[in-house]
């Protein structure tokens, strides 16, 4: 038997836009257990999330879950900031590229892997405004070469 695809709870789109994505990585999160109850109910935010390594240990910040709407006492805080499950290898690699400048570690996507929670980590260079102008103008050259290809492929 096939292991399940993982199950994307929610995704940051805005991060490909605003950054160049070098790297990413795949860690744990630890969270209480209305955090997880929310989560399945799909009540994330990545918006304005980041990661920061101290004390050799990595934190997700500004990552907004929810309170759980059926918890009728010890909800959690939104925005408290969660630890993350990683190797210590993989925090000192970490840890090597954030320190170079410009570098910053960057949530793309919170899923289900059966039945743990799963984060994936970019480590990112933030784009210039010139960057996202470049972006959008290949994106639109991409977006009519593929409706002229349709359009005339529709026509023989």
């Amino acid at each position: 038997m096939e292991p399940a695809a993982p199950k994307i709870v929610a995704q940051n789109r805005k991060a490909r836009h605003n950054y160049f994505i070098e790297d990413t990585i795949e860690a744990g999160i630890v969270l209480l257990g209305t955090e997880v109850k929310s989560l399945r109910l799909g009540r994330v935010n990545l918006k304005d999330a980041y990661a920061q390594i101290r004390n050799g240990e990595v934190f997700v910040h500004q990552m907004h879950i929810g309170p759980y709407p059926f918890a009728y006492y010890g909800n959690h805080d939104p925005l408290r900031p969660r630890k993350l499950l990683l190797h210590r290898r993989e925090i000192d690699k970490l840890y090597g590229k954030v320190n170079e400048k410009g570098f910053s570690l960057i949530p793309l996507q919170v899923y289900f892997k059966g039945s743990h929670v799963k984060i994936s980590l970019a480590i990112a260079r933030g784009k210039r405004k010139y960057d996202k102008r470049e972006s959008i103008r290949r994106r639109d050259e991409q977006r009519e070469l593929q409706r002229t290809r349709k359009q005339y492929t529709s026509r023989y």
